[in-house]
């Protein structure tokens, strides 16, 4: 998105892909598909809480993208699996294709000390 911000939002969803082309030639810019792609990728849940009653939140897709500021966000959806809370510390090792999290545990890292 910083590559093409001199560009208008409609022009913007184009060249990411967002258009379809009619019978007739005329080029469709899908401007909500191409919105819920960015509320996506900066990680924004606007339905409610998954699992309420049947209805709500997507489903995981166990995968991320890496945000417009360098970040990745792993989602509330793999948080809640996992039962975390706020403040829950991991150590990141890095791999030549992965990145690994390991929780910390609080109990054997004051054995350890």
């Amino acid at each position: 998105m910083k590559q093409l911000e001199h560009l208008s939002k409609e022009e913007k969803a184009k060249e990411c892909g967002y258009y379809t082309v009619t019978k007739n030639g005329v080029e469709r810019v899908n401007m909500m598909k191409f919105l819920n792609a960015l509320i996506e990728a900066e990680g924004i849940e606007l339905d409610g809480k998954q699992g309420t009653n049947g209805r709500g939140g997507r489903s995981a897709s166990y995968r991320i993208t890496v945000q417009s500021n360098g970040n990745l966000l792993i989602g509330s959806a793999y948080t809640k699996q996992m039962n975390l809370s706020p403040g829950d510390e991991f150590e990141i090792s890095l791999g030549r294709k992965h990145i690994r999290l390991k929780q910390i545990d609080e109990e054997n890292q004051e054995l350890e000390n």
